[in-house]
């Protein structure tokens, strides 16, 4: 992607949420920038907040965050039989997971999940954790203390992204990261090192640890996760930066990384991770690919987030019939997993949020299609025999002898 554009700069009229009080609760240590892996590890705060009553699970430092155990509804792995076709996997993710009140889609999107039994991938921004008056505990590296090509959100944007970060895990959605300032181009993350992501990474958790202690809320239960284990993948700002992230990532155990670019194949690991990148998909009555992201059809249609609203229909069914193509592709040929990245964003109207929305619906319609996250791809890869996969990988179409003749 190019031209970044600042998130949230576009917004819609509509749904506020209230505006809680402030927190003037002072924190102990700041956040700083770490040097390198074993500083990474002890970046963080000294937190007092006790939560509220009604907790569960093993509490995790203040309480902002608990070990509840397993996460519900979760699918168990099977391996793929010789002669069966493989599931059609398709994965919404969201980079910049947080809700803002003038557009409240993250609520949207979790009822288009219950609607269509479609679990989804939410990159969260670090920052949407963290009030605007605490901005200085971020130490972005090479950037001045609190700096952000994001706006931070209000007091009610953060209390509402907590109560669905909490909704989102407990019905079975993933959270990962979409790390924390979102700086592209030069000076940016481009240029970052194995120790900056280190940094970025270790601060982008502890502010999901924490947010009790910086946000003063007593009146919200835990989240129900320990983030270090939650957390095995995310997306980097403008897709840069993602060789030396992906050696951060691996050093901290990660699964998989999606800041790349794919072809429509089944995946491959870079050293330990999982490749799950984005895809040039076709792009539907202009010819070509276009990367499966909202992102590129508004700048390939519009070159910026207000376009002419008399051709905002023509792009929402473009963009729609796009990932349809994608999936066409998949589904009738090899049946790679189909991934698809989104911003929660008002751009030219919201029709990428309508045409994503679409395409879930008509996808929920065909037989073997299989709404996963990153997480639970990663879980019916890992499970499958190297020669199973091998074969897969081998695979431009659906096979010459039909899916009967596969891996006998």
């Amino acid at each position: 992607m190019t031209n970044h554009i600042r998130r949230r700069s576009v917004l819609a009229s509509g749904f506020a949420a209230a505006t809680l009080a402030s927190c003037s609760r002072e924190v102990t240590d700041e956040v700083g920038v770490a040097d390198g892996p074993d500083e990474a590890t002890k970046v963080g705060v000294t937190t007092t907040t006790s939560p509220p009553s009604g907790h569960t699970g093993r509490q995790i430092g203040d309480g902002s965050t608990s070990d509840t155990g397993p996460q519900p509804k979760q699918p168990k792995p099977e391996k793929l039989a010789p002669g069966t076709k493989p599931p059609q996997f398709v994965v919404i993710s969201w980079d910049g997971a947080g809700e803002n009140k003038h557009m409240p889609l993250f609520e949207r999107f979790l009822e288009v999940g219950r609607k269509y039994d479609c679990p989804q991938t939410w990159f969260l921004t670090g920052l949407f954790l963290l009030p605007e008056s605490k901005r200085t505990l971020y130490r972005p590296p090479h950037h001045r203390p609190g700096a952000s090509e994001v706006n931070y959100q209000d007091d009610g944007e953060i209390h509402r992204t907590l109560e669905l970060l909490r909704s989102a895990w407990l019905e079975g959605h993933e959270i990962g990261t979409h790390f924390n300032g979102h700086f592209c181009g030069p000076g940016g993350v481009q240029d970052w090192s194995v120790s900056d992501w280190l940094s970025e990474i270790a601060q982008a958790k502890q502010f999901v640890r924490t947010w009790r202690t910086n946000t003063g809320f007593t009146d919200l239960p835990s989240l129900p996760f320990d983030y270090d284990k939650e957390l095995v993948g995310g997306r980097t700002p403008c897709l840069q930066g993602a060789d030396n992230l992906r050696k951060a990532a691996m050093k901290l155990g990660w699964r998989y990384d999606t800041s790349k670019a794919n072809r429509q194949v089944w995946p491959v690991k870079d050293g330990t991770l999982w490749d799950l990148s984005l895809q040039s998909i076709p792009f539907a009555h202009k010819g070509g690919t276009i990367l499966s992201m909202d992102y590129n059809f508004m700048v390939n249609q519009s070159g910026g987030t207000k376009g002419d609203p008399a051709k905002r229909p023509q792009w929402r069914k473009q963009t729609a019939d796009s990932y349809l193509a994608g999936f066409e592709f998949a589904y009738d040929g090899n049946r790679a997993p189909l991934v698809i990245g989104n911003h929660l964003e008002g751009w030219n109207g919201g029709i990428y949020m309508d045409a994503v929305e679409d395409v879930i619906k008509q996808m929920a319609d065909r037989p073997d299609t299989r709404f996963v996250t990153f997480k639970q791809l990663c879980d019916w890869l890992d499970a499958q025999d190297d020669a199973t996969l091998a074969a897969l990988r081998r695979l431009e179409a659906a096979p010459q002898g039909g899916w009967e003749s596969f891996g006998g």
